[in-house]
């Protein structure tokens, strides 16, 4: 028998451990496109095409009442005056094996605000060049 905790799950932004996140996914790690492209000739031959794209998203979903919102605010106002908010990003599950980092990567734009009569949730898209992972599953 296996046993997920979402508390083991450790999201690292700029050195800076996350936390406070919103109810459901508070992680989504995801490539820009295929590793692969099919192409097939005009006979029904196929040939397979590497990309060598290896950018990516990762998107973090914060309550509003999170610090770490402000921490991804820093870096984002950093970029956005000084071109200097590039920063790691490392995700790793300790319930397992599974690894995921970004050597450089960027706030893409600010989160939607939004309020209401209860707390609401912050996406932050964060964007890279590599994304590298091992989807390792639990052990």
């Amino acid at each position: 028998m296996k046993t997920y905790d979402p508390k083991l799950v450790i999201v690292v932004v700029g050195g800076v451990l996350m936390s406070g996140f919103a109810e459901g996914s508070l992680v989504k790690v995801e490539r820009n496109t295929d590793t692969y492209k099919l192409v097939i000739g005009t006979d029904g031959e196929g040939t397979r095409s590497r990309t060598n794209d290896r950018s990516g998203k990762i998107t973090i979903s914060l309550m509003q009442t999170s610090f770490s919102n402000a921490v991804l605010s820093g870096f984002a106002q950093l970029d956005e005056t000084a071109n200097a908010g590039v920063v790691p990003v490392t995700i790793t599950d300790l319930n397992g094996a599974s690894l995921y980092h970004a050597d450089n990567s960027w706030v893409l734009k600010p989160p939607a605000g939004e309020h209401g009569k209860e707390a609401k949730a912050r996406e932050w898209v964060l964007e890279t060049d590599r994304l590298d992972w091992f989807e390792g599953g639990n052990l």
